[in-house]
This record gives structure tokens, C-alpha cells and sequence, in this order.
């Protein structure tokens, strides 16, 4: 007995809708996409969450962005070990074979990955200690950023977490050489984004933290 099925009807239909209109409209623009190949000028490295769409966002067509998601928007320090490493492959991709002008970072308000990283930290969640959970030993990458907020006042914990996903990733994309080599040339730039799913703000980093866009 075959574990496959077929698509829910809700998707197919919605799949013959596009095709119908936004494809058969642009036929010559995905013909030329398929052909050429893909050249966008940023990459965005965002969370799996449902909520967070960056093509929607960014009004942005097929072709622009190069998107990699992971759990709470992370990217690990360089680790050269000759293991499988997804987003590291998705970034080295980006930068040496692609040639991205800009890698963007893009985290969010209500992150259930941060919040479980936080769980996790303060020992709340001691599921998420254990060596067999994967969403605790990706969450790892984050506990840098657990020291740097867990002194501050209960209710803020979560959200100053949140920006630390965002730096944190900032930090670590940095200890790529290849990344650090084109950013210091001055061929590719870093940014860092959070979204406030309820409110539809956008926070960029800059030089003194985080300020509205």
C-alpha cells in the first residue's frame, strides 16, 4: 500500500486557477525564466511560519528571490565539518554560484521557534534538550541570544529574542569567508529584517538596533 496521495482538491484547484490565468497570462515570462535561468538579485533566508509570505510582501515576481526558510529564520556559524548542512548550502549557492547583490534576513513577531528556544533556555521545555529533538538542536544556534536577553524583564524576553534570531543569523553569515570576502568588497550587502505579523510593520537593522521602515 503506496503512503502517497493525491493533492487535496482545495489545491488542485487552486493550481488549475493559476494556471488558467497568472501563467497562461505570463506564458512568455516563465518560457524565458525556464530558459535563461534564474538570476535574482537577493537572497532571503525567512522562518517556515505559514504567516510570513516575503513574495507577498515585497510584491515580488517569480524570479526575484532566491528564498531559503528554516525554523525561526537561522543561519549556523560556518562549520566546514563534511556534514549536510541545508542552509548553509542554500547560502553558498546565493553567494558563489548566483551572485545575490543582497541576503536578507527576515524574522517575525509571534516566532514559535524562538519562543521554544526560549521554553528550551530557561528550562521549561526539557523535551527540547533531548539529543533526538531536531527543532532543539537547530534551536541551539540561538542560545547566544537567550544570554544576551534573559536579564531583561519578563514580558520583553520573547520579542528582544526574536531581533536576536535576526542578528544572531547576521553574525554567523559573517564567519562565512566567502560571504565576509564579498561584503567586504563591497559586492553584496547584509540585512536584517523583523515583521510584525499582527501590525504589518517592518523593522530593519541598523546602526543603533532596529528602526521602522
Amino acid at each position: 500500500m503506496s503512503v502517497f496521495s493525491s493533492l487535496p482538491g482545495y489545491l488542485v484547484q487552486r493550481y488549475q486557477g493559476w494556471k488558467a490565468t497568472q501563467f497562461s497570462e505570463n506564458r512568455a515570462w516563465y518560457r524565458r525564466l525556464a530558459e535563461d535561468g534564474q538570476r535574482p538579485r537577493a537572497m532571503v533566508i525567512s522562518c517556515c511560519d505559514s504567516r510570513v509570505h516575503v513574495t507577498s510582501i515585497f510584491g515580488a515576481d517569480s524570479g526575484e528571490f532566491f528564498i531559503h526558510r528554516n525554523i525561526a529564520n537561522l543561519v549556523p556559524p560556518y562549520a566546514p565539518d563534511g556534514e549536510q548542512h541545508g542552509t548553509s548550502a542554500a547560502v553558498e549557492y546565493a553567494v558563489q554560484t548566483l551572485r545575490v547583490a543582497h541576503l536578507i534576513v527576515v524574522g517575525h513577531t509571534n516566532c514559535g521557534g524562538v519562543a521554544g528556544c526560549h521554553a528550551m533556555c530557561s528550562g521549561a521545555a526539557p523535551e527540547l534538550e533531548e539529543k533526538t529533538s531536531f527543532v532543539g538542536r537547530w534551536m541551539d544556534i540561538l542560545r547566544p541570544g537567550y544570554e544576551r536577553v534573559k536579564d531583561l524583564p519578563a514580558d520583553q524576553q520573547i520579542s528582544a529574542l526574536e531581533r536576536q534570531a535576526v542578528l544572531i543569523s547576521l553574525e554567523n553569515l559573517m564567519t562565512f569567508p566567502f560571504v565576509a570576502a564579498k561584503v567586504e568588497a563591497g559586492e553584496m550587502t547584509l540585512h536584517g529584517l523583523v515583521h510584525d505579523i499582527a501590525e504589518g510593520h517592518l523593522m530593519q537593522v541598523d546602526t543603533t538596533g532596529f528602526a521602522p521602515i
